[in-house]
């Protein structure tokens, strides 16, 4: 799986002093103190470097996010070009980390400028991103801000696998998380092709922030749109997981676990191929199963 998970995961553990209660040889309520590994969680923030309105360059946060340490540059390319920020890799002249590590060494804030003439509503992003996508709204309205958004037909592509391919999906997916076989806790987005190769694969304690991360690494090679692709996901499939795939024109995604109904309906209506509590022998397929070969 050489490739698929980039070398700098190894922030994304830590090492921590435990009670270990029972489970050997001797009586059940004998306590152990030992290690163990768990996954890094910190914040990360996302800073923009754009135009101002006076023709002069401004600086604004847009973003703080609880992630995994590891890949920061692609999760936060990933995020603003799944929220239609950035529609290209020409929008963007440099990403990386900035200002002063905290005490455990991390830098937990990404600065992405942009190139000049892209143009940012401000009011907008100050609004969307420090309230809840999903407060206030109903479903219909989140669809009509996908549709908005979309710019590309995913509903026309010709991508399709066989069952085969994707019952092997699950154990690829789990055979890539180098950080997962560590502490058990994070949460899996990998691109695979036609034939069932994993491409890239990304982990973080966020499901949306795999996602984004794996997005990104696509967005720095300019590698979008993922028409030639499908997604495996290595828990549910929501609403939020759904859109971002969506913006990257990606013609099928596959869930381990269960999708929620709003994520069928984005499925459904943009003509996405969603499939569900994908095992080794079985999956449900909630829309367009013609991309699926049995």
């Amino acid at each position: 799986m050489a490739g698929l998970v980039d070398p700098s995961w190894i922030p994304s553990l830590k090492h921590v002093e435990i009670s270990r209660v029972g489970g050997g040889a001797e009586a059940a309520d004998d306590v152990a103190v030992t290690n163990d590994v768990v996954a890094t969680e910190e914040p990360l923030e996302i800073r923009l470097e754009l135009d101002g309105t006076s023709g002069d360059r401004i600086e604004r946060s847009i973003s703080i996010t609880m992630r995994t340490p590891g890949n920061d540059e692609e999760l936060a390319l990933g995020f603003l070009f799944s929220e239609g920020i950035v529609k290209g890799a020409k929008d963007v002249l440099t990403a990386g980390p900035c200002g002063l590590p905290a005490r455990d060494g991390l830098i937990n804030v990404v600065r992405v400028e942009l190139a000049p003439g892209v143009s940012v509503e401000l009011d907008r992003l100050e609004r969307h991103f420090y309230t809840s996508s999903s407060c206030g709204v109903c479903g219909k309205a989140s669809l009509d801000a996908v549709a908005i958004q979309g710019r590309f037909d995913v509903a026309s592509n010709e991508f399709s696998v066989s069952h085969r391919v994707l019952g092997a999906l699950p154990e690829a997916l789990l055979s890539g998380q180098a950080v997962f076989e560590e502490t058990g806790g994070l949460h899996a987005s990998g691109l695979f092709d036609s034939e069932g190769k994993l491409i890239a694969l990304r982990e973080d304690v966020g499901r949306h922030n795999a996602l984004d991360k794996l997005i990104g690494s696509r967005l720095q090679t300019n590698a979008l749109p993922l028409e030639n692709f499908g997604i495996a996901l290595s828990g549910r499939a929501s609403f939020e997981l759904m859109q971002k795939a969506m913006m990257a024109g990606c013609p099928l995604v596959a869930a381990v676990g269960a999708p929620s109904s709003l994520a069928v309906e984005l499925a459904r209506e943009f003509g996405i191929t969603l499939i569900g509590f994908l095992k080794h022998e079985q999956f449900n397929v909630y829309s367009r199963p013609d991309r699926v070969n049995v």
